[in-house]
């Protein structure tokens, strides 16, 4: 975290001289004030100069982007990250070679990923930010997926005329089996158990 002193006639002045040094904007900084001098008489004899400590606020994107570079070396993996902000969701994308590592077994190693990074984002910082960690397209398909399970576990329970429980998965898994049956009114969904072993469960109106 880059931090500077500069001085100035006055607060605002020294302010002012201590963004230009950094290259940054008000917004970007945190002021403390040190001295905040005097004029003087006529604004001469006897005058103080101000003084002011200027620190650059943590850029939580940048951060959190450069932990994510880390954990991909870590892991012996080459991969280039494209980061996309809108509004308060920041979206990483990962591409590059061995890119089925980064994913793991239906995802599970490329959500702890996303869980890591959704920590060291939002970790003591100004603004809260959703996040969604990809690599070359898995969400979508794997969005797919979780629809196409959705309706064929829909046709069991109603085969059946009984719940059906589907795999564990995390909570924005599950929002995607939610979606796909709201509009359905033979069935109901439900999440049931404790975390991480909450699932989603498919029950007929009927029943």
């Amino acid at each position: 975290m880059r931090e500077i002193t500069a001085s100035g006639q006055t607060v605002e002045e020294a302010v002012q001289s201590a963004l230009e040094q950094l290259d940054t904007t008000r917004d970007h900084v945190e002021v403390e004030v040190i001295d905040e001098g005097k004029k003087g008489l006529l604004g001469v004899f006897g005058s103080k100069r101000a003084f002011v400590k200027v620190t650059m606020l943590r850029n939580q994107i940048e951060t959190a982007e450069a932990f994510l570079n880390e954990v991909t070396q870590n892991m012996n993996v080459q991969a280039n990250v494209s980061t996309t902000v809108e509004e308060n969701h920041v979206s990483f994308n990962l591409s590059g070679d061995k890119i089925a590592v980064l994913i793991g077994k239906r995802g599970q190693t490329l959500n702890a990923i996303q869980y890591l990074v959704h920590l060291v984002l939002n970790k003591d910082g100004s603004e809260y930010y959703s996040v969604t960690v990809d690599a070359e397209g898995y969400r979508g398909r794997r969005k797919e997926t979780l629809e196409s399970l959705a309706h064929k576990m829909t046709d069991k329970a109603l085969t059946l005329n009984k719940n059906v429980a589907l795999e564990a998965m995390p909570a924005f898994e599950r929002k995607i089996i939610h979606n796909a049956l709201q509009g359905n009114n033979q069935v109901s969904t439900y999440s049931d158990g404790a975390e991480p072993h909450r699932r989603i469960v498919i029950k007929p109106q009927s029943e």
